[in-house]
């Protein structure tokens, strides 16, 4: 599969994460369930507040579950940010990988690359990382 995605969100990811620096970002993009579509990005808190983990508030988390519901969506990326290694995933995000028909998106930031980013997808099933190819729509 490819990850079909506008400009404007991935902009909108990098921007979270620079402004999120050092600490990882987070958030979920959304579309109608199904169709595998990107229609609208939801920046979540990292409640973790860590530079090497992230973590949805559980309060946050529900909140996003029923507004899902509420709007016949589901969650198509979700996606968090690397602030000192590459883009891909960690022992951790794997771990909490639950999610096999999700794109996981991984950002890195860090330093040795700036002011560039890297900007990857991937699938992760049953502890299984595949990389995706990734389409920026303009």
């Amino acid at each position: 599969m490819t990850l079909q995605i506008s400009r404007a969100f991935v902009d909108a990811m990098l921007e979270q994460s620079r402004a999120e620096y050092p600490d990882e970002c987070c958030g979920v993009i959304l579309g109608p369930e199904g169709e595998d579509k990107v229609e609208r990005l939801k920046p979540m808190v990292n409640a973790a507040h860590s530079p090497t983990f992230y973590e949805f508030d559980p309060k946050d988390l529900l909140a996003l579950y029923r507004e899902v519901d509420e709007h016949n969506e589901e969650i198509v990326v979700i996606y968090h940010s690397h602030t000192e290694t590459e883009a891909y995933p960690s022992r951790t995000d794997i771990a909490y990988a639950n999610e096999p028909g999700t794109h996981y998106v991984v950002i890195s930031t860090r330093k040795e690359i700036a002011p560039a980013t890297e900007f990857r997808s991937y699938r992760i099933i049953n502890s299984e990382v595949v990389e995706e190819p990734v389409t920026i729509i303009d």
